[in-house]
């Protein structure tokens, strides 16, 4: 971290993985003016969302896997490169039907290059210094996911809601330069292409696609279409496990599940990821329709998070490394469930300084002890070799808690049809909603404190790859005998 390469390292990974994880919050802050825009109602407020997390939940774990087999800097790159073309679609687009297939593209290179970018560091530090560099990785990324309703805020009254879209592409562009020019390459030596599961990916795309289709329809009312679309996604996805046990190359290796700290930190990340996608999804919609605030307002209520998150991340990683997992995630959620207590309480005579922001601070120092934490929790826990992979399933596991609380939390809230044209109405489901999440992330702190260790180990090694196959497991380190390959062409 304290290395000229180690910083090149860190930015390069967090200024493409950033779009990545803004794509997902940056058109919440502009979700009525595209509405209003491309003439669509709530079941396409939740589209525009939904395709875009549908495709990156379907995909990581294949994005993981092409970086681990045929270069984790090729792979991202290649996905920097989809993503910012799918930018200028996407803000190009005459339809809702366009967006809709311009942010599904967007979710294709978010799969391909956020679990790149994460393997990349795990790859590219020593031992010491790798908790310190996916804190940095996790706070930023975390930075970026809370800015964006900001940054949507300031280009929303200024240019419009397409302009949100064009952002990507200077940062696509510089990340791309960076990592071209400072990043060595990495792969698993024991990977083979010609094993790659894609019979396993397309059964988590039909699957998971299948039932988003169903989960959304049925908020608009019980009928055949929903609930058989909903029948077959469920069907597939259990197929997709039938595979999984089946294929000799599984694109989720279900052996890494027998860890419990692995499946422990997953099923944290579940619970607790649904909970969040819920109140990012409501948030910043509830500031602007409920408390009118102006795009740029809504986006600035959240810089407290952000600055939290910029100020403590870092830390938060070492401290899981130092005293172990168990303490940050359970506290971590535990704050999470009380500012989200305190967004429920919000109404629509709610003033920033008296009522949301306490609950925001609240709400972030919950982030703050559980992004950092649960990234190093999962990688600790798996062959280091794997890295990519692992870091794909604890992706795919968190987009897929989004998803599926887009499609599932507005309904069960009582957020139906019309209830985003209606105020009083969406504040009353906005509060429903609020204690919904705040019991998704009590259960995940119950879940960390009853299943995790005490202590954080380090990350298996796999065996010495041989004399001739020798590699750098550190930036700026002498060739070593670990399983990270690091090719020195630049």
């Amino acid at each position: 971290m304290g290395t000229a390469a180690g910083r090149w390292a860190v930015t390069a990974t967090v200024a493409g993985s950033a779009v990545a994880m803004v794509a997902g919050t940056v058109v919440n802050v502009a979700l009525p003016d595209i509405a209003d825009g491309l003439d669509t109602g709530t079941l396409g407020v939740q589209w525009i969302l939904n395709s875009y997390m549908l495709a990156l939940a379907s995909l990581i774990l294949i994005g993981g896997a092409l970086g681990d087999t045929f270069g984790r800097r090729r792979i991202y790159v290649l996905g920097t490169v989809v993503f910012g073309v799918a930018s200028v679609a996407a803000a190009a687009a005459p339809t809702i039907g366009t967006l809709l297939a311009a942010r599904v593209l967007m979710g294709i290179g978010g799969a391909l290059l956020t679990p790149g970018s994460l393997a990349i560091l795990e790859a590219s530090f020593a031992e010491e210094d790798r908790s310190a560099a996916i804190g940095a990785w996790s706070g930023f990324g975390g930075i970026a996911a809370a800015v964006g309703p900001l940054v949507g805020g300031l280009l929303l009254d200024v240019g419009g809601w397409r302009s949100l879209f064009l952002l990507n592409v200077p940062v696509c562009a510089l990340a791309v330069v960076l990592t071209v020019r400072h990043l060595p390459e990495s792969k698993d030596p024991s990977a083979d292409g010609s094993r790659l599961d894609w019979l396993g990916t397309i059964t988590a795309a039909v699957g998971l696609g299948a039932l988003t289709y169903g989960l959304i329809g049925l908020g608009d009312g019980v009928s055949a279409l929903s609930v058989g679309a909903a029948s077959i996604g469920a069907v597939v996805l259990v197929g997709f496990v039938v595979v999984e046990r089946r294929v000799p190359a599984p694109l989720v290796p279900l052996g890494m599940f027998a860890d419990r700290t692995f499946s422990v930190a997953n099923g944290i990340t579940f619970v607790v990821y649904a909970a969040l996608g819920g109140v990012f999804f409501l948030l910043v919609v509830f500031l602007r329709e409920v408390l009118g605030f102006s795009g740029v307002q809504a986006g600035a209520a959240t810089l407290p998070i952000t600055s939290l998150m910029l100020l403590l991340s870092a830390r938060s990683g070492r401290l899981a490394s130092r005293i172990g997992p168990r303490i940050p995630l359970t506290i971590g959620p535990l704050l999470l469930a009380a500012g989200m207590v305190g967004y429920s309480l919000l109404g629509e005579g709610s003033s920033y300084l008296r009522d949301v922001l306490p609950a925001m601070l609240v709400f972030g120092a919950g982030l703050v002890l559980l992004v950092a934490p649960v990234t190093a929790t999962v990688l600790a826990a798996a062959d280091s070799a794997k890295a990519g992979v692992a870091s794909g399933i604890n992706n795919a596991v968190a987009r897929t808690a989004g998803l599926l609380a887009v499609a599932v939390l507005p309904p069960a809230a009582g957020l139906g049809p019309g209830a985003f044209d209606n105020p009083a109405r969406f504040a009353a489901g906005f509060s429903r909603a609020m204690l919904l999440t705040a019991a998704l992330a009590f259960v995940s702190a119950i879940i960390a404190f009853l299943g995790l260790p005490s202590t954080l180990r380090t990350p298996r090694r796999g065996p010495d790859p041989g004399p001739h196959e020798r590699t750098y497991c550190n930036l700026d380190a002498p060739p070593s005998g670990g399983t990270r390959p690091v090719e020195s062409s630049r």
